[in-house]
């Protein structure tokens, strides 16, 4: 299929975008590096009277330390942060990340800012920046506001971003000296996870954040689990103890998707040195 028709408007800057934007009466949408979008538009699930062209803002571009933070323009690309092109980034675990996106065709032109605007519960971005604490900065006619990622996402394709704001940046910790991982489970390396895992700790002591992705909607923290890791150490990160949590968790999901879930968790824990890694039979998992 063929987008519908649709009025095509290029963005000058930031202020004109979101000034475009607010004239849309929530008609409008914005487009970066439209994979997500552009599929959307081809299959007419999104029918915007106007399109709005923000891939070469210069001011989403950037990425810049922010004291023991790294604040990254919502349209950096996955490929830019895959290959180190962003100094700050280039330690970073999410550099790993990046490269584990799709395919490299789809991470030249995708964005994080757009992944998040889009939120597919499957989405790396997603999982991972929520367990690392990350938040949004969101820029509207009414002014600038700051929003945890842990409460952006309200369902599948369902966010809190209003019609008229903006995703202008993306604030994680620099991460030095931090314990992570990240695990997720495909089919084939380049599709779409079916389940996901990501833990984080700043620094030994501080509290454990162990999400678990690709589910039916937003993130979903391990509080229980995490706490009892990062009180009793790798003790606590039993196959038992994780599978028992997950189920918990997830009381709807089918025993497979369970277990898949609970074997992200392990391997994720122990990518971050908590505990020995759980084997994944039947299919191929991509980190």
């Amino acid at each position: 299929m063929k987008a519908a028709v649709f009025d095509y408007r290029s963005a000058a800057d930031l202020a004109d975008a979101v000034q475009r934007l607010a004239e849309g009466d929530g008609r409008a949408k914005l487009m970066s590096g439209s994979q997500s979008f552009g599929p959307m538009l081809n299959l007419r699930l999104a029918r915007p009277q106007t399109v709005i062209d923000i891939s070469r803002l210069p001011a989403l571009a950037g990425v810049r330390e922010a004291g023991g933070s790294i604040v990254i323009g919502a349209g950096v690309t996955h490929a830019a942060i895959e290959d180190g092109v962003h100094a700050p980034l280039r330690e970073h675990p999410l550099r790993a990340v990046a490269a584990g996106i799709a395919y490299r065709a789809i991470r030249n032109r995708g964005t994080v800012g757009g992944s998040l605007a889009h939120a597919d519960p499957a989405a790396d971005w997603m999982v991972t920046l929520t367990a690392l604490g990350a938040a949004l900065q969101l820029r509207s006619p009414r002014g600038e506001r700051e929003l945890a990622l842990a409460a952006f996402m309200h369902a599948a394709y369902t966010t809190d971003l209003a019609d008229d704001e903006v995703i202008v940046s993306v604030r994680v910790p620099a991460a030095r000296g931090g314990r992570w991982g990240y695990y997720k489970f495909c089919r084939k390396p380049g599709e779409f996870a079916e389940a996901s895992a990501a833990v984080w700790q700043a620094a030994p002591g501080a509290p454990l954040t162990i999400v678990l992705g690709a589910l039916d909607g937003a993130p979903q923290a391990l509080p229980a689990l995490a706490e009892a890791i990062a009180r009793d150490g790798a003790a606590a990160a039993t196959r038992e103890r994780i599978a028992a949590a997950v189920a918990a968790a997830l009381p709807e999901r089918q025993p497979l998707d369970c277990q898949l879930h609970a074997a992200c968790v392990a391997r994720a824990l122990a990518q971050a040195g908590w505990t020995a890694p759980v084997a994944v039979a039947g299919a191929e998992a991509a980190e």
